[in-house]
């Protein structure tokens, strides 16, 4: 059986069995609906209402009874294992992931699972993994966070990383707002406005382009599901302004190039060359329209001796690579881990616990 690799974000989770140059089988919300009793009615009997719930909080896993129920939909219901006859599973995990949230899912996964072998491996190895390199810089922009992550021959440099608590979540919320402000007796679903943003929004070539746009931008009407409709104008390029102008989140701090630049400054002068002209940026938000020509412009007028370079995509690889590049990469991995007994067996962890997933898998 050949093994199975589970990317699991805040908003999507993605899961299938490790083939390399094809997208992950299975891409689905990263959530669960469960029945919850409330207060009793007038005749005696308690109301059942549903209530979402979400595991996955800014990349990291907040509720464990939701995220066992949900691989196990994963797991069972869509990849096909049989209960006794479990396979086995690499995971990604997020930069700084305490160590205890591994421990967990090793135990969850061995003791209620039974998986045949364990392995995890962190998003920004496996990313670089997924366009044949070892080395480089990955800046990725999730849901419920930003990574940035420079990897030396396979290692993450966690003294030079940097994660941000914010992610295409607040962004939704930023243009959420901008909407509510041009069209005020309009109420937008924030489902909605999550739909609006992946389909209008946009960057500008620079600075100077944003802060002109608002006497230029030629204002387009939408229509909601519900028969609303809205005027779109300079909204739509402010959620990727807000990349490079974090101000417009509220936040005292730099863009992001400079962010990229001033991490990667912070490991030994040898290794910065080349991570900075092997960049890669990940996650859905950097597929808007004109975030990678922004970004290219903003790095070669930045004041680095060495500018950032981004790394294209190899041509063999699935479209859309920037949103699949960590499970892609930990497919790639799982070809090698697994038959080379790399990984955490049953063994090992009966004899070690939990805490053999840090000897094991780095």
């Amino acid at each position: 059986m050949e093994a199975v690799v589970v990317d699991a974000g805040s908003k999507l989770l993605k899961a299938g069995i490790a083939l390399p140059d094809q997208a992950p089988g299975l891409v689905m919300p990263s959530k669960m609906k469960t029945e919850v009793e409330e207060n009793e009615v007038a005749d005696g009997a308690a109301a059942v209402v549903e209530e979402v719930v979400q595991p996955v909080v800014r990349g990291f896993v907040k509720d464990w009874d939701a995220m066992e129920d949900l691989l196990t939909y994963v797991l069972y219901r869509n990849i096909g294992w049989e209960m006794g006859d479990e396979g086995q599973i690499l995971f990604t995990q997020p930069l700084f992931t305490p160590k205890a949230l591994r421990e967990q899912l090793v135990q969850l996964m061995f003791e209620k699972f039974n998986v045949s072998g364990f392995y995890d491996s962190e998003q920004a190895v496996l990313s670089l993994y997924a366009v044949g390199r070892i080395s480089g810089c990955t800046v990725d922009i999730g849901h419920g966070k930003i990574d940035i992550a420079p990897v030396c021959e396979g290692a993450v440099q966690h003294v030079a990383s940097k994660r941000f608590e914010i992610g295409g979540t607040d962004l939704t919320n930023l243009f959420a707002q901008e909407l509510k402000k041009s069209n005020p007796s309009v109420n937008i679903d924030i489902s909605d406005v999550e739909r609006l943003k992946e389909q209008y929004a946009c960057c500008t070539e620079d600075q100077s382009a944003f802060e002109a746009i608002a006497s230029t931008c030629q204002p387009e009407t939408h229509t909601l599901p519900d028969g609303q409709v809205i005027t779109i104008e300079k909204e739509r390029y402010i959620v990727g302004e807000a990349l490079f102008q974090p101000s417009i989140l509220g936040l005292e701090d730099y863009g992001i190039v400079h962010q990229l630049i001033t991490s990667v400054s912070n490991v030994a002068s040898e290794y910065q060359k080349q991570l900075l002209e092997n960049t890669m940026l990940c996650g859905g938000t950097v597929s808007m329209t004109g975030f990678e020509d922004r970004f290219q412009r903003e790095a070669n007028l930045s004041a680095s001796a060495i500018r950032p370079t981004l790394v294209k995509a190899p041509e063999y690889m699935p479209e859309d690579l920037a949103r699949h590049s960590a499970w892609l990469g930990g497919a790639i991995l799982a070809k090698v881990v697994f038959p080379q007994n790399q990984h955490v067996t049953k063994g090992d962890y009966d004899e070690t616990g939990p805490s053999i997933v840090h000897k094991k898998c780095f």
